[in-house]
């Protein structure tokens, strides 16, 4: 089935695939992506598609998916306490681009390399740059994923709330809370992404250890900038804080990777 689709232009699938998708998004009667937010979600991805094939587009389909199911946990609660996503979860063009912008530009640093308009020096990079590119992709969208889940769990189960710098109990809903509940379902749902990305081949199995370490310490470091600088910076909104978020989750996994690496060298 995979040689099949491999043998397809790429281009030809991509279009064709999403555009099917869109249309059954648009008359769907439950929304998941505002009409702006689907065209830059059909643009997002055709390029993972062209440039990671299959594998790479059911990493960020299975993100879409369990997150957009996870933010619906609790809504009613969550929207009388008035802690709940704007527009009942459904995602727009910022939220897309904030989820996966960092995935983005894993993608499409693997296809110009692929393309060879881009040849690195395998002398400094080992291993080999495509490995760590797909690399921070699937572990960009593990830390999405932890981050969208600890949050929306937190807001909807959490029963004691902390904020993160200082371990005073605030309420559910607040810049920089964590909670046991939130942070235990944020893990579960990195190592399921991580897996994901081993069972279509983009990671190995020490891959998914470093994409759930490197989204444990991304979420936690996020939970730190929205408790010490978001309310102080009007530029920092929560989709800026997301691209922080995925940024800091690949680069992360990356220096793992390299470090490990280095060690056993």
């Amino acid at each position: 089935m995979s040689s099949l689709i491999d043998s397809v232009n790429p281009w030809l699938v991509a279009v064709g695939l999403n555009t099917i998708l869109l249309g059954l998004a648009w008359i769907a009667p439950k929304k998941l992506l505002t009409p702006a937010g689907l065209f830059h979600a059909w643009f997002l991805a055709i390029l993972i598609w062209v440039t990671l094939s299959w594998q790479g587009y059911a990493v960020v389909m299975f993100y879409f998916l369990v997150g957009s199911g996870v933010t619906r946990i609790g809504m009613a609660q969550k929207e009388a306490e008035g802690i709940a996503e704007k527009r009942s979860g459904a995602r727009g063009p910022e939220n897309v681009w904030g989820s996966a912008l960092t995935g983005a530009l894993c993608a499409l640093g693997v296809g110009i390399i692929n393309s060879g308009f881009i040849v690195p020096n395998p002398q400094f990079l080992v291993p080999n740059p495509q490995s760590l590119l797909l690399l921070g992709y699937v572990a960009s969208f593990s830390t999405k994923l932890a981050d969208t889940t600890a949050s929306e769990v937190g807001k909807a189960y959490g029963k004691s709330t902390f904020l993160i710098t200082t371990l005073q109990p605030v309420p559910r809903g607040t810049e920089g809370a964590v909670s046991l509940e939130g942070t235990l379902a944020g893990i579960v749902a990195s190592v399921a992404i991580a897996f994901v990305g081993w069972g279509v081949g983009l990671i190995d199995l020490l891959g998914v250890a470093w994409c759930v370490l490197a989204a444990f310490i991304a979420t936690n470091l996020e939970s730190v900038i929205g408790a010490t600088l978001q309310s102080k910076y009007t530029w920092l909104t929560n989709e800026v804080v997301n691209i922080f978020n995925t940024l800091i989750g690949a680069i992360a996994a990356v220096l793992l990777a390299w470090t490990w690496i280095s060690i056993i060298k």
